[in-house]
């Protein structure tokens, strides 16, 4: 049998593990689903608010509790697929972010030196099985550089920042920065308005330059309803130095759902079909783009791209062929 101390700790880490499953209980629920009486249960959550965790209440009828965010960070209950996914997400962080590895390092040596046997297995098991590929320095993006854009965005704060465009030009940019967004090939964009372009921009994060400095206060301005649509929208019209336009079959919606954004912009025609607007920085790149929408397509425009589909076609079909010899033989 518990002693008395033991039973109200482990009382307490089962209130903390409800409170964090759903965003609200009301006091008759929570009691019940604890099995304790409600006087019982004001006086643990009394318990929890002394440890730190910042349990917000509502009185009257319909109320209630529930976590809120607190000064102090206390401990975190985590189940073992949450725990999981927090080490996995640690070991990339160690991997993508400049100055960020050796704090992530820390963490994942005391979440490791907590974790039951059966979960250091198969955390193992990932580690062992997974190697780290980066192309080169520029992904690796500076933490603090993030926090503090991060830090612009919520606070509706100026911000000012040396930048390298494209081409390889050295600009101050001064923005009012609106969100933060994080592609699929774990390329970091700040979205902002552009102060001395009067005009909604995208920023590569890892061409800025040095610190990022906010300053005043803005009020927040209309802003592209779907953020996330925009900027794949955006990253697709880039100037690009070689750009095709291609006949696809299906309605937008159908399209939509297959066509990776980042091949890029799908737009209506007709009932039946829509076009892909396509654009790389090389000639290989556009005809990469156009094969990995996966769909059958009739080229648009440019005309004088026919003989580069038609080149890598025949390279592909001589590899295929070569295959499906030796495989013959």
């Amino acid at each position: 049998m518990l002693s008395p101390m033991l039973e109200t700790s482990a009382r307490l880490l089962r209130l903390l593990s409800v409170l964090q499953s759903r965003r609200f209980w009301s006091g008759a629920d929570l009691a019940a689903h604890l099995e304790v009486t409600p006087r019982t249960l004001r006086r643990d959550i009394d318990r929890l608010r002394s440890l730190g965790y910042a349990v917000e209440a509502t009185a009257g009828h319909g109320g209630g509790y529930q976590l809120g965010k607190g000064a102090a960070l206390p401990p975190l209950l985590l189940d073992d697929e949450e725990a999981v996914a927090v080490a996995v997400a640690l070991r990339s962080v160690t991997d993508t972010y400049a100055g960020a590895a050796e704090t992530a390092v820390r963490v994942l040596a005391k979440l490791e030196q907590l974790l039951p046997a059966r979960l250091r297995s198969r955390l193992g098991a990932i580690h062992a099985m997974t190697v780290s590929v980066r192309r080169s320095k520029l992904e690796a993006i500076d933490p603090d550089l993030l926090t503090t854009l991060a830090a612009a965005c919520r606070d509706c704060q100026r911000v000012e920042f040396a930048y390298r465009n494209r081409a390889g030009e050295a600009t101050t940019r001064r923005v009012e920065p609106l969100r933060l967004a994080h592609t699929a090939w774990r390329s970091w964009y700040l979205v902002a308005w552009d102060l001395d372009r009067g005009a909604w921009r995208t920023f590569r994060v890892d061409r800025i330059e040095g610190a990022a400095r906010a300053g005043e206060r803005f009020v927040p301005r209309p802003a592209p309803e779907d953020v996330a649509a925009w900027v794949a929208d955006s990253l697709s019209r880039v100037q690009y130095p070689y750009r095709a336009r291609i006949k696809l079959q299906g309605t937008l919606e159908e399209l939509a759902a297959t066509v990776p954004p980042w091949c890029g912009t799908l737009e209506r025609l007709d009932d039946r079909h829509c076009t892909l607007d396509v654009g790389s920085e090389t000639l290989d790149g556009l005809v990469c783009h156009i094969v990995l929408c996966g769909q059958e397509f009739e080229l648009l425009e440019p005309a004088d791209l026919a003989p580069h589909l038609e080149a890598v076609a025949a390279r592909l079909v001589r590899a295929a062929n070569g295959a499906l010899s030796r495989r013959a033989g």
